[in-house]
């Protein structure tokens, strides 16, 4: 269940179509700070990535540092990206059109962090970012990549 002032400022950014470095002070701040992380809550705030067209870097930073510390250290089992939370992430990474470019960057940092990591991350992380960096160069093929089964 979504927290009320946390419900307010979804509802406040998504009225402006803005997340300024003021509103990542106060989500840090006020609303974050006291309340216990959950999936619902990771959920929201990368739904809030997708959703808003301008969000500053301090939004983008602040997202990647509190999944991947949620996800590696503080959701059981710790260092560990096992089936189910690989599942998770990928789904709520992945939702609507597709990955943002933050979202790639949590995938990617939480593979670097986990001290174990499913397959299923691991395939999507290196998936997706390998595209990104062929769009981004300018090459006209996407390497190959090999995705094993588990």
């Amino acid at each position: 269940m979504m927290d009320h002032e946390l419900r307010e400022f979804v509802d406040r950014v998504m009225d402006r179509r803005a997340i300024d470095e003021e509103d990542v002070k106060m989500l840090q701040r006020n609303i974050l700070s006291d309340i216990v992380i959950t999936r619902d809550i990771v959920d929201v705030l990368i739904a809030l990535d997708r959703a808003v067209p301008l969000n500053c870097k301090a939004y983008a930073d602040y997202l990647v540092a509190l999944v991947v510390d949620f996800a590696v250290w503080e959701n059981r089992p710790t260092g560990v990206i096992d089936r189910d939370k690989a599942h998770w992430l990928v789904t709520t990474l992945s939702a609507g059109e597709g990955p943002t470019t933050t979202a790639l960057r949590i995938a990617n940092e939480i593979a670097r962090e986990a001290e174990h990591c499913d397959e299923t991350l691991l395939a999507f992380a290196f998936a997706k970012g390998a595209a990104k960096d062929v769009l981004r160069a300018g090459v006209g093929a996407a390497p190959r990549v090999v995705l094993l089964a588990s």
